[in-house]
């Protein structure tokens, strides 16, 4: 319900929390919130958010990753730390709350984020480049699977 045609992060995060009633997704909400807002004027016009679920509905697979890339860039310059990776996840788990059965080396967010680094930070400098990101999901499915908090094998 949007009479101004424009959405605030405080309205998007409560339709998101209707979509997991068991957990916390406003915090998740605010970071995919902050990726849909492309100009960054603090809103989602219709534009915005139409451009968005097409890439991550109907897009390639690259195109859902460069997305994702962007949405877990907290500080946009290019590269995902190991903090940045942390935050995300760990909103993932709270939005998700108890309903998620996860290995033992995925337990905790800092696992998961661990595990992912792992697999992905090829030149092991600490952060994943935008190269380093696509070139893994795209060898390495369980990587999409860790990133997405999907638990089927």
């Amino acid at each position: 319900d949007c009479p101004n045609g424009q959405l605030s992060v405080e309205e998007f995060k409560k339709i998101y929390g209707n979509f997991f009633p068991y957990g916390d997704a406003s915090k998740f909400a605010e970071h995919v919130f902050r990726t849909f807002d492309a100009n960054g004027d603090g809103t989602i016009d219709f534009r915005e958010f139409i451009c968005a679920l097409s890439v991550t509905s109907r897009g390639k697979l690259e195109q859902k990753l460069k997305w994702a890339f962007t949405m877990y860039d907290l500080d946009g310059d290019g590269f995902i730390t190991r903090q940045e990776m942390l935050e995300i996840v760990t909103s993932i788990y709270k939005m998700v709350g108890p309903l998620m059965k996860l290995p033992e080396d995925e337990s905790t967010p800092a696992k998961r984020t661990d595990k992912i680094f792992k697999q992905m930070d090829r030149n092991s400098d600490g952060k994943i480049s935008v190269e380093e990101f696509l070139v893994g999901a795209q060898e390495d499915h369980s990587i999409v699977r860790l990133l997405q908090c999907d638990t089927s094998s």
